[in-house]
């Protein structure tokens, strides 16, 4: 009978033959395999290391506290321009795979030593949010939702910072705000239910 990873692996649609490589990779170091967020998954004593995932362009190897690994071929890149923990190694094809085999295997071998020495990235600060200026507005002209707003987890609220300030016309950024102070008097992150 075949596991679950057995089977994902078998019809996984996308980047089959890549991400078979480098499970095959993976497996050789002592981490777990496990399925989580429908990905595979690599922890290291109960630590998630590294996660497995196939995009539109490319099949990934993300790594958890990637932001801490030596990156000497600068191939670790941020899987977005937010990005604080995480870095990816991208590919295109099962060549690539194996012509940069040593370098993946460094890398997680790196991201097992981070996970081992207990390092932790260091996040910015609640504090360090500089809120854009309609949002600083909105506050300041009503105190009930500056209070929902500060009693926000630092995560939900630079969500919405950062939603807001992606506008690049005030009356937007304004508009935004406006849309989703509902949510936030509610206590709600932008992707809440």
């Amino acid at each position: 009978m075949l596991s679950r990873l057995d089977r994902y692996f078998r019809h996984t649609k996308t980047w089959r033959a890549e991400k078979q490589r480098l499970r095959a990779i993976l497996l050789d170091f002592p981490l777990e395999e496990d399925l989580k967020w429908r990905q595979p998954c690599y922890s290291f004593q109960g630590a998630n290391v590294v996660i497995l995932g196939g995009f539109q362009r490319t099949c990934d190897l993300g790594f958890f506290k990637g932001s801490l690994l030596d990156n000497p071929h600068g191939l670790l890149v941020p899987p977005g321009p937010h990005s604080q923990a995480s870095r990816q190694l991208r590919f295109t094809s099962v060549e690539e795979i194996e012509e940069k085999e040593p370098i993946i295997r460094a890398t997680i071998a790196n991201a097992i030593e981070v996970e081992r020495a207990g390092l932790k990235v260091d996040f910015k600060q609640k504090n360090e949010l500089v809120p854009v200026t309609e949002l600083l507005a909105k506050m300041e002209s009503d105190p009930e939702f500056r209070a929902a707003f500060e009693a926000l987890t630092p995560g939900r609220q630079r969500g919405y910072n950062l939603f807001f300030g992606a506008a690049k016309q005030s009356k937007t950024r304004a508009a935004r705000i406006e849309k989703h102070a509902a949510r936030i008097l509610e206590g709600k992150g932008m992707h809440d239910r």
